[in-house]
């Protein structure tokens, strides 16, 4: 009876370890299962933009024509009005957010308590939520109807602002809440202060997470076409100053390509001709905008591995 008792109880123990090795490689094949099926439409979005717009920024005077004086029947022209409005605007955009995200990321979780911290935290929550078109809407009647200015680039990023500070400071929140107290402790043993502490230890611990907040926040913006079509709208001409004039973008560009698909039918030696320049266009700036957003993402990789604090 004695020599029975460990027998089962090692039988038992190796079912139980049985079953939780089946519990494991089910949770595996699920959760690899559930990635597999998130990544179908991305490399279908992906293959998708590839195929039809590769052709289009492959061409001569891609990058370094516009489409002024073109139609949707005309073949030719590039992206470089629209390059040059997205880059100008998401600059602008982002030399304003930065700043003042991490600086209120710094405050919630360094400074931050009691009710002011409290209610940033609440704003900060609310401007998560607003849609594109309606931080537009809020600058077009402060700025343009409010104190009678024009439509212009710099109005844009404005707009841009209210979407992408949200982004940043939640991100830059968590990844200085991973900083572990430990170094702050030990700053603090050393007489350090608390600022220089935030400066020096701080900040560069966290600089990898936050430079991926950033890239977030210019992928979230970089697209949007609501405080496009508000508050600048859309020109095939060149035009670089962010304070006057209509300017070209990547999404506005999209847009008015796509407004003329339908458009594909013209008159050549007596025949009616069907053409997809507009198409082949929008597809063109599509790519084009992925392209550049995936440049500032490895950009801001490149920057955060030479930021780190070395041990």
């Amino acid at each position: 009876m004695t020599a029975v008792a460990p027998v089962s109880t090692s039988l038992a123990a190796s079912g139980g370890q049985g079953s939780r090795k089946v519990k494991d490689r089910t949770a595996t094949t699920l959760v690899y299962a559930c990635f597999g099926v998130a990544l179908i439409p991305l490399i279908w979005l992906l293959w998708t933009v590839l195929s039809k717009g590769l052709h289009a920024i492959t061409r001569n005077g891609w990058f370094t024509h516009s489409q002024r004086g073109l139609t949707y029947r005309d073949p030719g022209g590039g992206a470089l009005h629209a390059i040059i409005g997205t880059l100008e605007q998401v600059l602008l955009c982002t030399a304003i957010s930065v700043p003042i995200a991490i600086l209120v990321a710094i405050y919630l979780v360094e400074y931050g308590r009691g009710p002011i911290a409290r209610a940033t935290t609440f704003m900060v929550d609310i401007l998560t939520g607003i849609p594109s078109i309606v931080a537009a809407l809020f600058i077009y009647a402060a700025f343009i109807t409010t104190f009678g200015l024009q439509r212009a680039g710099w109005l844009v990023s404005l707009a841009l602002v209210m979407l992408m500070i949200p982004v940043i400071v939640r991100t830059t929140e968590e990844m200085l809440k991973l900083v572990p107290n430990e170094l702050r402790e030990a700053s603090y043993a050393l007489g350090v202060p608390k600022w220089k502490t935030i400066v020096k230890i701080v900040l560069p611990t966290a600089m990898s997470g936050i430079i991926t907040g950033v890239v977030l926040g210019i992928a979230r913006v970089a697209g949007e076409t609501a405080p496009l079509l508000i508050l600048v709208g859309y020109s095939p001409n060149r035009n670089s100053d962010l304070f006057q004039g209509t300017q070209g973008s990547l999404p506005g560009m999209i847009k008015d390509q796509f407004s003329n698909i339908g458009n594909t039918t013209i008159l050549q030696n007596g025949h009616k001709v069907t053409v997809h320049y507009a198409a082949d266009r929008m597809w063109g700036a599509a790519l084009t905008l992925i392209v550049l957003v995936m440049a500032l993402n490895l950009l801001a990789r490149l920057i955060a591995r030479r930021s780190k604090v070395s041990n």
